[in-house]
């Protein structure tokens, strides 16, 4: 098994997977559901891929590799088009391999990770990793440092994914502090800024805030896929608000970085736009900024 696989130990992989989806059981009051609790729901699930996500979640943490790749390949018979079931599906079967570091469907899953969404970070970490398999140390790490780069500030996979680029370049004598310096340095801030009163991150004038601490508080208690329809929310409420207040310039700033965080490019365009519009004297200013965060 390549170095990166043993780093990993499916350490990253469970943090992209416990970060990001649907898949992942919610937290519960009380004690968890067994096994045999969630295989039932499963099987009682129909056409849903929910429960055998749940399940096969379950099997992994457990670390019994095989019963969890039989249950994400239910669920991906019933979600084809879910990029990150495929992608737990794929490091599962690295996981249950016990010769082939990197198996051809694992590969064939990551593939169709890809194919259906190109940031999906699990499926970029692990063919990365098989670029170090085949001793392409400096290809992988090159690609580790985009997905590190292209990852949230302070995502559940970031110091794993870190401490993989580092041991991987000591190893083969790569020198690679000032790069991962360089890709923690130029990404987009948290939407959810803890502290910051603000949606995007950035300083905001006082009659344009974003969540308080208590929002950021109960937002880090929810699922992944709520947090994000909190932060939805949250950004509906500003661009509700700039209806109202359209001279305000800060407000518009936001508006586009909070568009572009949630990777809803042609909305922050469309928010650029507006606030052109509205703002005819400033249209070099907010283009200016626009520009900065990538909306032209």
């Amino acid at each position: 098994m390549g170095a990166a696989l043993l780093l990993a130990a499916g350490s990253i992989g469970y943090n992209v997977y416990s970060g990001e989806g649907d898949a992942a059981p919610p937290a519960e009051a009380g004690a968890p559901p067994s096994i045999e609790q969630l295989r039932a729901a499963a099987e009682a699930s129909g056409d849903d891929a929910g429960p055998w996500g749940d399940l096969a979640f379950a099997y992994f943490s457990q670390g019994n590799y095989a019963e969890a790749a039989a249950a994400y390949r239910r669920a991906v018979e019933i979600a084809p088009d879910e990029a990150v079931l495929w992608s737990a599906l794929g490091e599962t079967l690295v996981l249950a391999s016990e010769r082939d570091p990197l198996p051809a469907d694992a590969l064939a899953a990551f593939n169709k990770a890809l194919a259906l969404d190109a940031t999906d970070p699990r499926a970029r970490y692990f063919l990365a990793a098989k670029k170090d398999i085949e001793k392409d140390h400096e290809g992988a790490i090159a690609a580790w440092l985009d997905l590190l780069a292209d990852s949230p500030q302070g995502a559940p996979w970031e110091a794993d994914l870190v401490r993989t680029i580092e041991q991987v370049g000591q190893m083969n004598s790569i020198d690679v502090a000032g790069r991962i310096a360089a890709a923690q340095g130029n990404r987009k801030p948290a939407l959810l800024a803890p502290g910051s009163g603000s949606i995007a991150g950035a300083a905001a004038s006082p009659d344009v805030r974003g969540p308080s601490a208590a929002d950021v508080a109960a937002a880090g208690a929810m699922k992944p896929s709520e947090q994000r329809q909190m932060a939805e929310g949250m950004v509906a409420q500003l661009e509700a608000r700039l209806q109202q207040e359209p001279k305000n310039l800060d407000g518009w700033v936001m508006l586009i970085r909070s568009r572009m965080t949630l990777g809803e490019p042609a909305k922050a365009k469309a928010a650029l736009e507006a606030a052109v519009k509205a703002n005819p004297g400033s249209a070099a200013q907010l283009r200016q900024q626009a520009g900065a965060m990538g909306v032209s």
